[in-house]
């Protein structure tokens, strides 16, 4: 998008690509939302969460009424990156990256779904991985954060996996439900020995111009 390079930022890694989250790129997501390709089991998000909503319509709707609302509100002090994750040209997930007083803490945490139907495959390291690139090497952050369910065992193997510490826990609702949800934390000093040399960053000047981050 010419007028808003945010949405330009892309990273791209062998596997796949994290490309800014047009309206035409969430259009295309919006199917898998419609077609419940965001549900797994046990229910991996807490409340209150869009993807809970039955009617398939409203479900689409109220998902991309929040992005348009966070994205439409990124300042220095509070930020979230949406990106549409592409795999052969096609739309399967969506991951994003969250700043908050980022400047004096340098501190990140993640969020991401992958269409149900490419579970299992890898992709879900492989996303985490490209966004952590972009936080790390991109912008300079000295550590990211992750949480999921204690019963996800995909997303906390993920976490063990890339070097992730266990940072305690924490109790939120699942469809209204109390639910314990497992911390991670991981530190640039963490990340370092696992960095990659194949994941390119395009178009980051964006960030700097468009979110002061130092």
């Amino acid at each position: 998008m010419r007028n808003y390079p945010l949405l330009d930022v892309r990273v791209e890694t062998p596997r796949l690509e994290l490309r800014g989250a047009t309206d035409e790129l969430l259009d295309e997501l919006a199917d898998l939302v419609r077609a419940g390709k965001t549900e797994a089991e046990p229910a991996p998000y807490d409340d209150p969460m869009s993807f809970y909503e039955t009617d398939p319509d409203l479900r689409v709707a109220r998902w991309l009424r929040a992005i348009w609302r966070r994205r439409g509100s990124a300042e220095p002090d509070a930020w979230r990156l949406y990106f549409v994750v592409m795999v052969d040209g096609r739309a399967v997930g969506e991951q994003s990256l969250d700043g908050v007083d980022f400047a004096a803490l340098g501190t990140v945490t993640t969020f991401s779904w992958l269409s149900s139907d490419l579970r299992g495959q890898g992709l879900g390291g492989e996303m985490r991985e490209a966004v952590l690139h972009l936080a790390f090497d991109g912008l300079g952050a000295r550590e990211a954060g992750s949480d999921a369910f204690v019963d996800n065992p995909g997303s906390n193997a993920v976490s063990r996996r890339l070097g992730y510490e266990p940072n305690g826990t924490d109790w939120s609702t699942r469809r209204g439900e109390p639910a314990l949800s497992q911390r991670w934390r991981l530190t640039r000093e963490a990340w370092e020995p696992r960095r990659r040399d194949d994941i390119r960053i395009a178009n980051l000047d964006a960030c700097h111009t468009l979110l002061p981050l130092c």
